[in-house]
């Protein structure tokens, strides 16, 4: 695939004739989105256009800036390209030749979470994924306060990730009965012998499984450890550098340096000085128990990363994806309603067609969402990722000119993301 182009969906629009307009087959737009039944569209869903070529269809609201602005090229350079005068209007299903660009390259890092026994669509999905990947992140191992570690299930996992060329990181986390401690995070940091024990763990796990990163997810830990926890990573460092391996971390997200509360003993910084890379968890503004809203709004991840990128080298920053969205039910959870259900992009679509629900688009949060009622008569709102969504990630990965993505986690389905990460990127492989 060379390209794709984004199209949202209007009223009485079928795939059929969405391939007539683009000059594409309705079953390859089917085959890339994965659309399971052609026919069962949501006015105002996103979908992604495959193109061998580089031609873009006007859609409607388009003018020559905003096509400009958002192919990298000047209004002049592109009235020029297609010998159009800069004052004439744009009509929709208008065609535009885009010169190709070069596509910057990024590396990309997914998260995998497998369950006991590793499912047999586990392992398709990670075969699928792999190819876009530079890591495959395993979560997680779970740090004992004997220096010991509880392995999760891998099954072939890490050799599909080898077979494809992407390197495998063993993610180490505070893991405890299902949940971050503090606590147990805190009696890893006090005791250097622990610590000795644990490093001397890690390192042979790696080299037996053939990790190539450590990747520490400690979370949700006491803000006064932030000096214990630099201090652990520095030890670590030294030891996991002298047996060949990087190191890594997952930063909670800030625009700012605050030392207290959950995030306060995520030092930015000093992690920037420290670790080989970071992830930004960028997600996770709307939440299981929050009010309705988008899990990834622009403008708040677009404020870590600004903070991000004056603590730390930007070639070191991945950008941090959901992969995920909500449906909230009324009465919301602030006001004693349940919590949310998670639910991918894909599984969020085919709701808003089963609903017959039109899907509007925050243009400042930059975040599709609708809403239903179910067959009781309650009240639903659905928040998700879509094409468009994520291409704006995109856009504000390369404008701060960031190291690559993250992605948590496999298995939740968004075709659309994989078709414009390949249309935007080249992915770096170090396997």
């Amino acid at each position: 695939m060379v390209c794709v182009q984004i199209h949202v969906i209007r009223q009485g629009e079928s795939l059929y004739a969405i391939g007539q307009r683009y000059g594409v087959s309705w079953q390859e737009i089917a085959k890339v989105n994965e659309l399971q039944d052609p026919e069962a569209l949501a006015i105002g869903q996103a979908i992604v256009i495959p193109s061998a070529g580089n031609t873009y269809i006007v859609q409607p609201g388009d003018t020559l800036y905003t096509i400009a602005q958002r192919e990298g090229m000047t209004i002049t350079q592109l009235a020029n390209r297609n010998g159009l005068s800069l004052s004439a209007p744009l009509a929709a299903g208008q065609r535009l030749y885009i010169p190709a660009a070069p596509k910057s390259s990024i590396e990309t890092l997914l998260y995998v979470e497998p369950r006991t026994p590793v499912s047999e669509e586990m392992k398709a999905e990670t075969e699928r994924r792999v190819d876009d990947l530079t890591y495959l992140a395993m979560f997680s191992y779970q740090a004992k306060r004997d220096g010991t570690l509880d392995a999760p299930s891998i099954a072939n996992l890490t050799q599909l990730a080898t077979d494809a060329k992407a390197l495998n990181a063993m993610v180490v986390s505070n893991l405890e009965n299902f949940a971050f401690s503090a606590q147990l995070a805190r009696d890893i940091f006090l005791s250097r012998g622990v610590q000795d024990l644990l490093f001397d763990e890690i390192v042979r796990t790696a080299q037996q499984v053939g990790y190539r990163d450590i990747h520490f997810d400690f979370e949700i830990l006491f803000p006064e450890d932030r000096a214990l926890y630099n201090a652990f990573l520095r030890r670590a460092r030294d030891r996991f550098h002298a047996a060949g391996l990087t190191i890594s971390t997952a930063l909670a997200p800030k625009t700012s340096d605050v030392t207290t509360g959950i995030y306060g003993a995520h030092d930015y910084k000093a992690h920037g000085e420290i670790v080989d890379f970071v992830s930004l968890m960028t997600y996770e503004w709307g939440y299981t128990f929050s009010d309705p809203q988008a899990v990834s709004p622009l403008p708040q991840v677009e404020a870590v990363v600004k903070y991000a990128v004056q603590q730390i080298p930007r070639s070191k920053i991945f950008l941090g994806q959901n992969l995920y969205g909500y449906d909230w039910q009324a009465p919301f959870p602030p006001a004693g309603g349940p919590p949310a259900k998670a639910l991918s992009p894909k599984q969020a679509t085919e709701l808003a067609v089963r609903e017959k629900a039109e899907i509007f688009y925050d243009r400042t949060a930059e975040a599709p969402h609708f809403s239903y009622y179910d067959a009781g008569g309650v009240l639903h709102e659905v928040w998700f990722e879509d094409a468009r969504s994520i291409q704006a990630k995109f856009d504000l990965l390369k404008k701060y000119r960031l190291r690559g993505m993250m992605y948590w986690k496999l298995g939740l389905a968004f075709p659309q993301n994989w078709a414009l990460l390949e249309s935007n990127f080249t992915i770096v492989k170090k396997g």
